[in-house]
C-alpha cells in the first residue's frame, strides 16, 4: 500500500473522504484535522503498548506512556501541555515547536537545493 499524507489507513480514509467532498467548509476541514490528530495519538499509544508491557515485565517497574506529537509546522494538540508537564525537567513548548519548524526547514532546504 502506498503511504500517503497520513500514516494510518483510517486517517488516510478520512483525508480522502474530505478531499473528495465537494462541500469544503473551513470548520469542517478543521474538525477533520482534529480527528486525524486524535487518530494519530491513539495509534502512538497502541504502537508502544507492547514495549510498555515488555519494560514492565523485564524491569519490574510501572511505566507511563506520554505521547509528544508536534506537527511539521509546530502544531500541537490541546492536551500537549498536559503531556509535557508529566515529563521530568523543564520543557518550553515554544522551544519544542521551534525545533520542529527548524527540522522541517532543514529537510526542505536539502530537498530543494
Amino acid at each position: 500500500m502506498k503511504r500517503e499524507r497520513w500514516g494510518s489507513p483510517l486517517a488516510q480514509e478520512k483525508y480522502r473522504e474530505e478531499k473528495a467532498s465537494d462541500k469544503r467548509h473551513p470548520y469542517r476541514i478543521i474538525i477533520i484535522i482534529i480527528i486525524i490528530i486524535i487518530i494519530i495519538i491513539n495509534e502512538k499509544f497502541l504502537k508502544y503498548k507492547d514495549l510498555t508491557i515488555e519494560i514492565q515485565r523485564m524491569w519490574n517497574v510501572k511505566t507511563n506512556e506520554i505521547p509528544v506529537i508536534i506537527g511539521a509546522t509546530g502544531t500541537i494538540s490541546k492536551s500537549f501541555r498536559k503531556y509535557v508537564s508529566n515529563i521530568p525537567g523543564k520543557h518550553e513548548v515554544k522551544e519544542l515547536q521551534k525545533t520542529a519548524i527548524l527540522g522541517t526547514a532543514h529537510i526542505l532546504r536539502k530537498v530543494l537545493m
